[in-house]
């Protein structure tokens, strides 16, 4: 097969302004590999990206899979030619800071952040750090595999280190990209699940999903009906508004959590002698090492948890940009590097039933 000396990306050339342009084929460096790619997610966080204000062109995208088509020097075994493999956010540990001296690679400032430090996964080739990668099961589909790369692994572990106890109650505040997937691994996992959102559109596909209360903010005070069942042991909220976010506080337990894993401008508000008087917490959630990343793979097979999709093809990434900018995808939108028609992969989530 003839190998290709030219790739297709989309490039932020101006704030808010994509571009659809050819690129000459890169050469991976030393710990680097080059990618083939195959699905890239649609992130919220694509929008900061797209709209930053940076020197030169930068192409955006951190929910990428594709396969290794070729290998820098020193490029570990366990990495080759033909492998499929992701990437997330993250775009690999230095190994030498003091967060990674201590196996926090999650914390390592050395890591370019990706699509937003370097370039990202809207194109059909990709240069990664070796150090960035995940390998990604044979049995999961690539479209499928993209958005549990930042989404999924972002609310896998968040729930997994939170510290809530199979049957506690757990809220999940904001149903989107992060939301619809949350909500799916909190059942999983055992918790009793209680949707907050806003709009009775989205009351069915919620509790498809796993919930097993939908709170319609438009209807209802979310935070009298969370105490009334007894208060949250633990509310995730994937929301970038601050002040919505600690609105939806007081409904916490006594020793009960928040854990924060949308990134907004806007600042928490809280009240110190509530947090003291009942042994409440907040906490931030960052999304996890490659390892972890596998594990949320792993388990989200395991459990049958799957993202919903949109997919359009790389050409037409500006419509998708601006689907995912007006909140009118459901719930995640995927790039394709097939030449072909939008598609739409609804997560394979059903009613469940009273023993799971």
């Amino acid at each position: 097969m003839k190998t290709k000396t030219s790739y297709r990306a989309v490039q932020v050339t101006a704030p808010g302004v994509l571009e659809l342009v050819e690129r000459p084929r890169p050469t991976p460096g030393p710990m680097e590999v080059l990618l083939e790619v195959q699905a890239c997610g649609m992130c919220g966080a694509d929008i900061s990206d797209v709209s930053a204000v940076r020197e030169g062109p930068r192409v955006p995208g951190h929910e990428v899979v594709g396969r290794i088509v070729e290998v820098g020097a020193n490029v570990p075994s366990l990495w080759s030619v033909g492998m499929r493999v992701g990437v997330g956010r993250l775009g690999g540990h230095c190994n030498a800071c003091s967060a990674c001296r201590q196996g926090l690679f999650q914390l390592c400032r050395n890591q370019p952040i990706v699509g937003s430090s370097c370039d990202g996964g809207y194109a059909e080739m990709m240069l990664a750090r070796t150090t960035g990668l995940v390998a990604i099961p044979d049995a999961l589909a690539s479209v499928d595999a993209a958005p549990l790369l930042c989404a999924g692994l972002a609310t896998f572990n968040a729930l997994r280190h939170s510290g809530a106890l199979a049957g506690d109650l757990v809220a999940v505040q904001g149903i989107g990209g992060l939301g619809h997937l949350a909500l799916q691994y909190a059942r999983k996992m055992g918790f009793r699940v209680v949707a907050v959102g806003r709009g009775q559109d989205i009351a069915d596909a919620v509790l498809a999903l796993g919930a097993h209360r939908y709170i319609d903010t438009r209807e209802e005070d979310a935070v009298k009906t969370l105490q009334a069942m007894g208060g949250a042991q633990l509310i995730l909220t994937t929301l970038t508004d601050g002040e919505a976010a600690s609105a939806l506080m007081p409904a916490l337990a006594p020793r009960g959590k928040c854990l924060v894993l949308g990134v907004g401008k806007t600042p928490l508000s809280v009240a110190a002698g509530w947090l003291v008087s009942g042994e409440r917490s907040i906490e931030g959630s960052i999304t996890g090492t490659p390892f972890e990343a596998e594990r949320a793979l792993d388990f989200s097979m395991l459990a049958e948890v799957r993202p919903s999709v949109e997919t359009m093809p790389l050409e037409r990434a500006r419509e998708a940009y601006d689907r995912l900018a007006s909140g009118k995808a459901q719930f995640r939108m995927v790039l394709t590097m097939d030449q072909g028609r939008p598609g739409v992969c609804r997560a394979r989530a059903r009613a469940p039933d009273a023993s799971t």
